[in-house]
């Protein structure tokens, strides 16, 4: 060879491939992996395909945008109140971040298919499972019941969620005592509004950290698209600043320059118009949500918003003086919880709060759906 490059064999691993909400992930059973999590980095980033400077990851299963550059890692239980383990890692598209420190909503409604589907729970009834997930990234419990059908989880059904086609089987998931994820505090600085570059920020940890900003502090229409937000490079920066600056006070990061692309988690909040053009093409107006959201993840808007953003949005909108009770509809659509307007459509939250306001749990229904399982290949430079 010209090159004068060693030729070598691909690794392979058994794996799966399940859609989650609106994600995709990567799924491997823990003892497949090394014991060493330090080996895990090398392996995911070639699993996903980054870093990949043309942000596409064609080499591997990510999708070029931060909801597909996902790996779900599922274990025995290491706790008396689980049936799974379940850790959740974040890949850097263009970069080498292999990120532990967050956790995805959206694909934990595949961890328990994946379990019951892959023999790490055991069924005790033939056509309903109810699975308690340990999520290693928080230290948070959160219980899955969706159907079953001959042995594994029920793919079709009749129950649609916005921004993924078609109809599925419906999974309910119920998070039970979300407050203080990561940082242990459901208000981490210790007020209920900070400010960063004079804008006015609510920072709150529910499920994730999360930082809430009012669209008429930022200047900017309320019901931006993902494409238009992405676009305006001057808002992109701003919001990081702001990100990086929430993430030190909430104490995540001892520096700016050290706080993960994952977390905190930054979002977008106002109010629901009555009569705009847009608002009502897309059944977002007062009528239809009680709020509309436009959340980023790593740096990118997302097509919809996160599992655990609209949990902290629902947390944050029952705290009187943050930012979003301050846009957020009294009176509720659905009094079964908050009704999110987001990038795609809606979501209704349900959330059930305790003597002190605090919140006790919150519930969302999803959809998932197993893609594929075998062995899956990859390769390192």
């Amino acid at each position: 060879m010209a090159s004068g490059l060693r030729m070598k064999k691909q690794h392979s691993l058994s794996a799966a491939y399940y859609r989650g909400g609106t994600s995709r992930a990567v799924f491997f059973k823990e003892e497949d992996l090394p014991h060493a999590r330090s080996e895990w980095d090398n392996i995911l980033r070639g699993v996903i395909g980054s870093p990949d400077p043309y942000g596409r990851q064609l080499d591997g299963l990510g999708g070029g945008i931060s909801s597909l550059s996902k790996v779900c890692v599922i274990g025995k239980p290491t706790r008396p109140d689980a049936d799974v383990d379940y850790t959740f890692i974040s890949l850097g598209i263009k970069n080498t971040d292999v990120d532990y420190s967050s956790n995805c909503g959206n694909m934990i409604s595949a961890v328990g298919p994946f379990a019951v589907d892959s023999g790490l729970y055991t069924l005790k009834e033939p056509d309903n499972a109810l699975v308690r997930i340990h999520n290693t990234n928080t230290g948070k419990v959160i219980h899955s019941s969706f159907p079953v059908v001959d042995g594994e989880a029920a793919s079709s059904g009749d129950f649609a969620i916005d921004g993924v086609a078609g109809h599925a089987a419906r999974v309910q998931l119920d998070f039970l005592n979300p407050a203080g994820s990561v940082t242990g505090k459901l208000l981490p600085t210790g007020n209920t509004v900070d400010t960063f570059d004079e804008i006015e920020v609510t920072c709150i940890d529910a499920a994730n950290p999360c930082g809430f900003i009012r669209a008429i502090d930022l200047g900017i229409p309320t019901n931006l698209t993902p494409d238009e937000i992405n676009a305006n490079s001057v808002l992109l920066g701003q919001l990081d600043s702001i990100r990086r600056q929430a993430g030190v006070k909430m104490g995540i990061a001892e520096t700016r320059s050290d706080v993960p692309g994952s977390i905190p988690k930054i979002c977008i909040v106002a109010s629901p118009s009555a009569s705009d053009p847009r608002d009502v093409d897309q059944k977002q107006t007062s009528s239809d949500i009680d709020l509309l959201a436009r959340a980023l993840s790593v740096g990118q808007p997302h097509k919809a918003v996160p599992i655990t953003v609209a949990l902290a949005l629902v947390a944050a909108a029952h705290l009187p003086g943050s930012t979003v009770s301050s846009v957020a509809s009294e009176n509720r659509v659905d009094p079964a919880g908050l009704t999110i307007g987001h990038a795609s459509g809606n979501i209704l939250v349900g959330a059930k709060f305790d003597a002190d306001g605090g919140l006790a749990s919150g519930t969302v229904f999803r959809t998932a759906r197993r893609l594929f399982e075998g062995r899956i290949f990859w390769k390192n430079e």
